[in-house]
């Protein structure tokens, strides 16, 4: 493992040479760009044969089963022909892409042409996919979503709840095509290559054909190259007769998809798949060999699986995503197993289906099974309580969850050294303070609200995620820009359903949280969708158990003791019905106040609103369009209203709210809170006061 260890420094140097060298030219021009990525192409084909030359000058252990002890073996050396000439091939590769290539983005041969059409080679694989996604579509729940993407890496069809779901459990890595795969494909092939008694040559030869089929079927990504990569010099090892370890061919990957593309290196997934396979290499079956003191090997190993690999991607996930999954690593353990199936009967019925549909449609009701039991997985544990533990973002988050990760792995492997131990429980008493004041911190944060509001303002950042509710009744408008903010909002209000969703127009900073609910929707109002997307959010709600209506003047319904009416769009303003025009726009009244919720409606279709619908004073108002200067004087006068609302995000670029849309309403006599000042905003009413409460 040492000499593993040092041949990967090589390549750690060169992999922070080419971010040295990309990071801080990310937004250059083209010409800069052609030349830099040229630079970047000799240095990586350079350091190439210099990582190979230090490695044929080690000696790399291989342990033997059973017995663990090691045994020298000079292997290496044997690579360094074969990455020489991939240097140079790979070199000459990158310079005629550069002499052909108008600006530093890569060429793909996968990717579509300008007219939208795939290359010739490619048909038949487009083909392929495109079979098994629509015969996977009309399989039920979630199970026939996530078919195309355990089989071939194809997540289109995974609805936003789902993902959204899997994101938060760390199960997202189920449907990314990686290393499992290619293993699964170069296996099959050796194994029926055996039972048909050809020679190792031979079976390799057909290996190495199968996997690349498979990469073009599937699209060659980032984590698929890098997999193949890696199978491809494990099977040419095998064929000349010196087995590799996993470090060694690891870095050899790398640093040949560095050469072949050098802007992977400040690729979050290209990172991500490179970490998590070092950790699977690294910590796996040490883990799994610590944890068999204290349970079966069987649930050791499935345990230490998903635990190497979260322990060697949190340090890098915490820049994505500043939270710890609280469940990650359990979930994979009740779902992981299940993959490999679900994968070998999806593919299997990817190259049937053309051939032999009753076939290929039965392994697709196989593969459903274990695929309906992933997407459960997920769903049940992403609503349990707490389902991720907010963590510290930028660079101190980063430090922190790699020394937690270190000492974890510590603590595990070497228990019984003194310091080490004490250093390990210093850690970890750190951490677990750290994680336990934030827990204790966000349930003593939910103490602070009033349990008698009446409408909640969520701080989404630039959009609307409004809340009004009657006793346990709760309607939300709108969803803001993202899920994370929405979710972490309705978990300090605890709630956990949804009884009626408005969304007041098809803008991103309205919907685009949407997923944070999904499947926890009983009704929903909304415009009518204009395009694909749009009827995708549609769908979503309808897949997720709402019942779905279009939005018109006049809808009326209740909510616990409230009602609740539209008031616009109106038929009569054909131009006015979509859009931040179009916006559905809600009046509400509750035994004690009332509130209208204006969308982002412009002053034209204010002033149209006041036309069409009879306008009555109302106590609290969601202030249009965040507060931007395109309002109506007449409505807000009219409205006369006590308190107004502007949700908008913290230096927005708009301008948002604007000095004159303040002034109007201090004109009018409307007191103004803004979540981009008070975060979190809930109001109550007491014997006919309001009582507004904020965050900060």
């Amino acid at each position: 493992m040492k000499a593993d260890a040092r041949l990967a420094l090589p390549v750690l140097g060169a992999w922070a040479a080419v971010v040295a060298l990309l990071a801080p030219n990310e937004g250059a021009s083209p010409a800069t760009l052609s030349g830099l990525t040229w630079l970047v192409a000799v240095i990586a084909a350079l350091l190439a044969v210099v990582t190979t030359f230090t490695a044929s000058r080690l000696k790399a252990p291989h342990f033997s089963s059973g017995t663990g002890a090691a045994r020298d073996d000079n292997w290496v050396r044997g690579l360094l022909p074969a990455v020489a000439l991939a240097s140079f091939l790979t070199l000459a590769l990158c310079l005629s892409i550069l002499v052909h290539a108008p600006s530093h983005v890569d060429i793909k041969p996968w990717d579509k042409d300008p007219t939208g059409d795939y290359p010739w080679f490619l048909l038949w694989a487009q083909a392929l996919r495109e079979g098994l996604s629509g015969a996977a579509s009309s399989l039920p729940g979630v199970g026939g979503q996530l078919i195309p993407g355990l089989a071939i890496g194809d997540t289109s069809a995974v609805s936003e709840s789902l993902e959204t779901a899997m994101k938060v459990v760390s199960l997202t890595h189920i449907t990314a095509v990686s290393g499992a795969n290619c293993v699964i494909v170069t296996a099959s092939i050796m194994i029926l290559g055996a039972k048909l008694g050809l020679s190792r040559t031979w079976r390799v030869t057909g290996a190495v054909l199968a996997l690349t089929l498979f990469v073009v079927l599937i699209t060659p990504e980032a984590s698929v190259v890098r997999a193949a990569v890696m199978s491809t010099v494990v099977l040419i090892t095998l064929a000349v007769g010196r087995p590799g370890t996993g470090l060694p061919l690891l870095s050899f990957a790398a640093v040949v998809m560095l050469i072949i593309n050098p802007w992977w290196a400040i690729d979050f997934g290209f990172i991500l798949s490179v970490s998590a396979t070092a950790g699977l290499l690294v910590l796996a079956r040490p883990l799994a060999q610590s944890l068999s003191r204290f349970m079966p090997q069987l649930p050791a190993m499935l345990i230490s699986i998903p635990l190497a690999a979260q322990l060697a991607c949190q340090p890098v996930i915490i820049l994505l995503q500043p939270q710890i999954p609280t469940y990650g690593v359990l979930a994979n353990v009740i779902a992981g197993p299940a993959a490999p199936l679900a994968t070998v009967t999806g593919l299997v019925a990817c190259l049937v289906l053309p051939f032999f549909a009753p076939l290929g449609h039965l392994l697709l009701w196989i593969s459903w099974l274990p695929a309906q039991w992933i997407g459960q997985t997920a769903m049940v544990f992403s609503t349990l309580p707490s389902p991720s533990v907010a963590w510290l973002a930028g660079g101190p988050g980063v430090i922190l969850a790699s020394l937690t990760s270190v000492d974890i792995v510590v603590m595990l492997l070497h228990p019984r050294t003194p310091v080490r131990r004490l250093l390990g429980f210093s850690v970890i008493l750190g951490t677990g303070i750290y994680v336990l004041s934030a827990f204790v911190g966000g349930l003593l944060f939910a103490a602070r609200i009033p349990d008698d509001w009446i409408i909640a303002a969520c701080d989404v950042g630039q959009g609307d995620a409004v809340l009004f509710r009657d006793g346990d009744s709760i309607a939300l408008i709108d969803t803001g820009r993202k899920p994370e903010p929405l979710a972490t909002c309705l978990n300090q209000l605890g709630i956990t359903r949804i009884d009626l969703l408005i969304l007041t127009h098809y803008d991103l900073d309205h919907v685009g949280g949407v997923a944070a609910v999904n499947g926890k929707v009983d009704s929903a109002l909304v415009g009518t969708p204009q395009n694909a997307q749009e009827n995708g959010i549609v769908e979503d709600l309808v897949v997720g158990g709402a019942s779905v209506e279009r939005g018109n003047k006049g809808d009326r319904g209740e909510l616990g003791n409230s009602t609740w009416q539209v008031l616009w769009p109106a038929p009569d303003y054909p131009s006015m019905q979509d859009g931040n025009p179009g916006s559905i726009t809600v009046r509400v009244e509750t035994p004690r106040l009332t509130v209208i919720f204006l969308g982002d409606l412009g002053e034209d279709a204010q002033n149209a609103l006041m036309r069409d619908a009879p306008i009555a004073a109302v106590d609290v108002v969601k202030v249009a369009h965040h507060g931007s200067g395109d309002q109506s004087y007449a409505l807000y006068r009219r409205l006369e209203a006590t308190l107004g609302i502007v949700s908008v995000g913290k230096e927005n670029g708009y301008g948002h709210p604007t000095a004159k849309a303040l002034d109007m309403l201090r004109e009018v006599g409307t007191s103004v809170t803004r979540t981009d000042e008070h975060g979190l905003i809930v109001v109550s009413a007491h014997e006919g006061r309001l009582s507004v409460w904020s965050e900060r």
